[in-house]
This record gives structure tokens, sequence and C-alpha cells, in this order.
């Protein structure tokens, strides 16, 4: 009796292994798939990327500061043009 209890213990253990393995292949697959549909959609959505981003930043950031500069520039000139204006 023992010998066909053990036997059945090592049955029931090795379906439970199996069944284990097999639903953690089944979370992976899903995994996979929900992964894939996520970023399906986000490209039909037109998303844009996050390091797409950070370069559109950056460069809005130095244009800013390039407009900056040339007002600062051009306010120079202006002043410039009317002390000359004023002079004559």
């Amino acid at each position: 009796m023992t010998q066909t209890t053990n036997r059945f213990f090592d049955e029931l253990t090795r379906m439970m292994t199996d069944a284990a393995g097999a639903a953690q292949g089944m979370r992976r697959e899903l995994e996979a798939i929900v992964k894939a549909q996520g970023e399906r959609m986000l490209r039909e959505m037109d998303v844009v990327r996050r390091d797409e981003f950070e370069a559109a930043k950056a460069m809005a950031q130095r244009a800013r500061e390039e407009n900056e500069r040339l007002e600062s520039r051009v306010a120079a000139l202006e002043a410039e043009m009317a002390r000359i204006r004023a002079g004559t």
C-alpha cells in the first residue's frame, strides 16, 4: 500500500509540475501578445516616442535661447541707430 500511495503522489506531483509549467508558458505568451497589441495601438495612434520628444524639446530650448540672443542684439542695434540719428 505504501508503494501505491507513493506512486500516486509521484504522479500527482508530476502532473502539478507539468500544469504549473504550462501555465507559466501561457502567461509568457499572453504577455507577449498584450505587449505586441499595445505597441501596435501606439503606432496607430501616432504617439511620439520619448527620445523624439526629448530631441524636439532640446531643439525648442536652443531656438528660444537663440531668439533671446537675437532680441538683445536687435535692441542694441536699434539703440545704436537711434544714437546715430540723434547725433545728426
